[in-house]
């Protein structure tokens, strides 16, 4: 389809060519930008052309941090998120069991112990809901599973079961599990967990392209963990039914690396729809569960430092080898120790591969250097949830992409005061890393958060909550500017994700994909953000909202 849209108020995020009026499209790649009668002069066989009253044009948003799968199957199962009470939360498992046969798991998401008083839930809690149903419910952080006695049961998790490395099995005083479980942990049930079908994930994930479409979504990197390979197989079915209406960046599980090396795979292979982005690996836990990998140990706890899934040397032979084979690294880090220990590694494997390159310069012609001095490989940290002030300018000195989540900031901020205390100040600091230099793409983590890219824009640029709280906004010296943030959705994420040649901006040559909006995000009250409505989205040059 070609198409001409006039009468718009196109902001290109591209520094060029700032402000437009009108867009030609062709086919699936933008033609032209200018302004109306630039535009509409140019000539197109079976053109159509669409007056965008006046609608505020934007590359369209792509989220840097969702779980792509998940996301929709979080939309199916049962919701406990922000319940105001185990008892709410026990309720809502009770009803799905009356609908659901004896036998078959029942599986949800959401809760928050800090929303109930911060104790942990117990297995003795779901039981009064079901006894004939196994049940695991994930935490809103993702980082903790509660499940009840059978679910325990069927895992084969009893008082004589030992705590996996880098995971905690809670128990009582008289050391039995309470239903509880931190971290690697949490595999010891969901190993037992029948997977779903292929038809099922399917399923799952078009209900979540669509919901994010009428976000204003038209990309998203998705960061499944140790699951990432089955969902990616799920995205290259939908990619060759020719239904996905979502472009897919994937990070690959660091558990497969040596299958992912086997297959030949390297970062930013693939195409505008389904890419390889680079190996996902957590370094830590959360902040919810008290997990997060910590210098300082947690405000009130004097022995409580987090926990660290992988020790340092660990995380420098994954990086290594990553690099070797042409594979960037996207590593999760929340706690300021964890964020350290990330950047070391990725130092000390730089440092390696440059040895490496110098010594294969001394060998014989059949002895290649590595991979990673060949092409450039965008590493990444995930969150970089707290950093001492020490590490901020680190990002900037090793090329580390800053993935960040604004609405983190202001769904997190009073647990941040409370178990980080003055450490609060460096966390969620996009101000900081902004000026040290950072490149920064902004994401939403859905389903732990939302994945509506307007209440991500809406928490960067105010620091604050939906309802104003707090007044002037948390730590509002790291405010974003409106402009600073889109690009962190587009560019930013662009960039991030291998595709700033294709995605990102506006401008003649990259595809069509755009997001419509009913106000200009950059001339309304920053408070006003929410109120703004998603009118069209378009993909590939066609519209899918």
């Amino acid at each position: 389809m070609n198409l001409i849209l006039t009468n718009a108020c196109v902001y290109t995020v591209n520094p060029r060519q700032p402000r437009a009026t009108a867009i030609a499209i062709a086919g699936n790649r933008i033609l032209a930008v200018g302004s109306d009668d630039e535009i509409e002069a140019i000539r197109l066989p079976g053109v159509q052309r669409l007056d965008m009253r006046g609608a505020f044009v934007l590359p369209g948003l792509i989220d840097a941090h969702l779980h792509l799968e998940h996301t929709g199957f979080a939309l199916q199962r049962v919701n406990v998120d922000e319940v105001p009470s185990v008892d709410e939360a026990v309720r809502r498992v009770r009803d799905r069991a009356a609908q659901t046969p004896p036998g078959e798991w029942i599986q949800g998401w959401g809760w928050q112990q800090a929303v109930w008083g911060g104790r942990f839930p117990t297995a003795a809690q779901l039981d009064a809901a079901t006894q004939v149903h196994p049940v695991a419910l994930r935490a809103k952080s993702g980082h903790a599973l509660w499940v009840n006695s059978l679910a325990l049961r069927i895992a084969g998790v009893a008082r004589e079961t030992p705590d996996p490395p880098g995971g905690e099995i809670v128990r009582d005083a008289q050391g039995e599990p309470t239903g509880v479980l931190l971290e690697s942990a949490m595999a010891l049930v969901a190993r037992v967990i029948p997977p779903p079908m292929p038809e099922r994930e399917e399923e799952a994930t078009l209900l979540a392209m669509r919901a994010m479409n009428a976000a204003g979504l038209t990309g998203v990197h998705c960061m499944d963990g140790a699951g990432g390979i089955g969902t990616f197989n799920t995205y290259q079915r939908l990619r060759e039914q020719g239904r996905s209406t979502l472009r897919i960046c994937k990070q690959l599980p660091v558990e497969d690396l040596d299958a992912i090396i086997g297959a030949g795979l390297r970062s930013g292979f693939g195409d505008a729809w389904l890419r390889v982005g680079g190996i996902k690996i957590f370094a830590d836990g959360a902040l919810g569960p008290r997990t997060a990998w910590m210098i300082e140990p947690y405000e009130g706890e004097p022995n409580n430092y987090g926990i660290a899934l992988y020790d340092p040397e660990q995380l420098v032979e994954f990086v290594t080898k990553a690099h070797a084979h042409g594979l960037s690294v996207t590593t999760h880090a929340i706690g300021d120790r964890a964020n350290r220990a990330v950047l070391d590694a990725y130092v000390l494997a730089t440092q390696d591969a440059r040895r490496r390159t110098h010594d294969a310069g001394r060998k014989t012609p059949d002895d290649r250097p590595p991979s990673s001095a060949l092409r450039p490989l965008r590493d990444r940290i995930e969150h970089a949830q707290v950093l001492h002030p020490d590490d901020i300018a680190r990002f900037c000195q090793l090329g580390v992409i800053a993935s960040v989540q604004p609405i983190h900031a202001t769904q997190d901020m009073f647990m941040v005061d409370r178990y980080w205390g003055r450490r609060g100040r460096y966390a969620y600091a996009f101000r900081d890393l902004l000026q040290g230099g950072a490149r920064l793409a902004l994401g939403s983590d859905s389903p732990v958060e939302t994945f509506d890219p307007l209440a991500g824009i809406h928490a960067a640029v105010t620091r604050q909550r939906r309802d104003g709280t707090p007044e002037g906004g948390w730590y509002p010296d790291q405010r974003l500017t409106v402009e600073e943030a889109i690009y962190g959705y587009t560019m930013g994420a662009a960039y991030a994700g291998y595709s700033e040649h294709e995605l990102g901006s506006i401008e003649p040559g990259k595809l069509a994909d755009l997001t419509v909006l009913s106000h200009d995000l950059t001339a309304i009250p920053p408070e006003d953000i929410l109120n703004v409505k998603v009118e069209r989205v378009m993909v590939d040059g066609k519209w899918v909202v």
